[in-house]
């Protein structure tokens, strides 16, 4: 029986590496979607303040446009001039400044209720490596044969 309980020890570690190389994996791929919804919250956060500082600009106040690629032109805004904005997949529509912003405002949200999802998300694998890591350290600190932290 001794030998029984060693193979099921040695299973129970593959299994919980192999598990925790998993969780790792996905804890990776939650910390990218993070930085992807952080930097679309700073653009589109960038894009309401902006619009925001065209509707308190003096009409006929020159701007510095961004083209992209910190390359910019200076021009003016038309006073009550429409906006375009993307609804994805490379479309764009042309809609009033307010409309615009209370779009904006709407995807802010969104994305700070994504945030908030991957981040608990990111929690609870952190909890479960944290775990599965103290489980395993557990059994390598006691030796092959043992029945620590087992099933």
């Amino acid at each position: 029986m001794s030998g029984n309980r060693a193979e099921v020890t040695e299973q129970q570690v593959q299994e919980d590496l192999m598990r925790l190389d998993a969780y790792r994996n996905q804890l990776n791929g939650l910390l990218q979607q993070y930085q992807i919804l952080t930097s679309s919250r700073t653009d589109h956060l960038r894009a309401r303040e902006s619009l925001e500082g065209v509707d308190r600009a003096d009409p006929g106040a020159e701007f510095l446009l961004p083209l992209g690629g910190e390359t910019f032109v200076r021009g003016s805004v038309a006073v009550g001039a429409p906006v375009l904005i993307g609804i994805g997949s490379g479309y764009v529509v042309e809609m009033n400044r307010a409309k615009a912003s209370e779009l904006l405002a709407e995807r802010l949200a969104r994305i700070d209720q994504a945030a908030r999802e991957v981040e608990g998300q990111m929690a609870t694998l952190d909890e479960r490596i944290q775990i599965l890591s103290r489980r395993l350290d557990d059994i390598a600190r006691s030796g092959p044969g043992s029945d620590v932290g087992g099933a």
